[in-house]
């Protein structure tokens, strides 16, 4: 039987019932980023086979009685516990997809996590799962100074060149973390990122100071002047590092603070015992400018995984053909291509959603 868990308390109590789970499964991770419009719900199953247990955000679709699913920014997807060698998911893919056309839930994207066992397994004849790009783990199980031998051969020089003028250290103060804003800020209009990207002042506030996870928020000086050039903020979940925000001054780009700081989290992680240090990807994942710069840290290039389930292939169409009735226009395989459909204007119509 499906469970839905919206209480902070529950919520907790069920991830960690899991062996491993990252901060994106958490609570406070999800009413961090969700909308105004959307809920966080966490689907909990149990049966003769493993638990499952799979946080989502639900939406109301805009003009009908229908409602589709989405997963935080970051690497989420369920978590399993599995009982037996293989997970047998024929008994949950029967429940979940009863529960989810009783609650009028049209289809689900989401987001999959690079260091999570039996995600495919239990999503297996439930949509499709593809793999558009890659992310970039340092491996922290191999010995330090091998980590090291895997840098490229510009990254060395530029890291000590960097330690010959900078040093990295532990933002803790309210000031640490308005210059920490402020720069992320200058970062994401020199690269002109997505308005997603801007986030207030709040959301630094509570992610920083969550009691589900652990953050480092470090910070790259000058030595001689004591002036912050680069910023980045680390999640700490049971064995992984998330290398989640950062940023640094444009007039500083050529002393690579934020090559620095990379390098500086990893050695901090080996000393605490984690396993995994996930520098992400490219851009909407694909192979660019910053994975090659992340990929210069590793070459354990890991595959990046997306979720896509149509429950109701009958709505969905019906709700893509109202969309296009809408905006007296139509749709082209690329916007077609997005996920869900009926979500995207079609880029030759100016209108917006209301």
């Amino acid at each position: 039987m499906i469970q839905t868990i919206t209480n902070k308390q529950e919520w907790k109590k069920c991830i960690n019932t899991f062996p491993h789970h990252d901060f994106y499964h958490t609570y406070s991770y999800h009413e961090l980023s969700k909308k105004q419009e959307e809920q966080p719900i966490l689907f909990s199953y149990e049966d003769a086979n493993g638990l499952v247990a799979l946080p989502l955000l639900i939406r109301n679709i805009k003009g009908t009685n229908y409602r589709d699913a989405t997963s935080v920014y970051g690497y989420a997807g369920p978590l399993v516990y599995k009982f037996k060698t293989e997970y047998d998911n024929s008994k949950f893919k029967i429940e979940f997809q009863k529960f989810l056309i009783s609650e009028n839930i049209v289809s689900i994207f989401s987001r999959l996590h690079p260091f999570i066992d039996y995600q495919d397994q239990v999503l297996k004849g439930l949509g499709e799962i593809t793999n558009p790009g890659l992310v970039v783990n340092i491996d922290l199980t191999q010995p330090i100074d091998i980590q090291r031998q895997n840098y490229g051969s510009r990254l060395k020089t530029y890291l000590n060149k960097a330690r010959k003028t900078c040093s990295v250290y532990k933002g803790t103060t309210e000031d640490d973390i308005q210059e920490f804003i402020k720069i992320y800020h200058e970062n994401m209009d020199r690269v002109n990122a997505n308005e997603s990207y801007f986030f207030d002042e709040r959301y630094f506030y509570k992610l920083l100071l969550s009691s589900e996870y652990e953050t480092e928020l470090l910070l790259c000086k000058i030595d001689e002047t004591d002036e912050i050039i680069a910023g980045a903020i680390f999640i700490l979940t049971d064995d992984i590092v998330q290398y989640h925000l950062s940023g640094a001054k444009t007039e500083y780009l050529d002393l690579g603070g934020i090559k620095l700081i990379i390098d500086e989290m990893r050695l901090r992680a080996n000393e605490m015992g984690f396993k995994y240090f996930n520098l992400g990807g490219g851009r909407a994942n694909r192979e660019d400018s910053l994975l090659s710069f992340k990929s210069s840290f590793s070459k354990d290039l890991v595959p990046f995984k997306l979720w896509k389930y149509i429950v109701n292939q009958e709505i969905y169409d019906y709700l893509i053909e109202k969309e296009l009735k809408r905006v007296s226009s139509s749709m082209t395989d690329e916007e077609l291509e997005f996920f869900p459909a009926y979500r995207i204007i079609p880029k030759k119509n100016s209108l917006t959603n209301g």
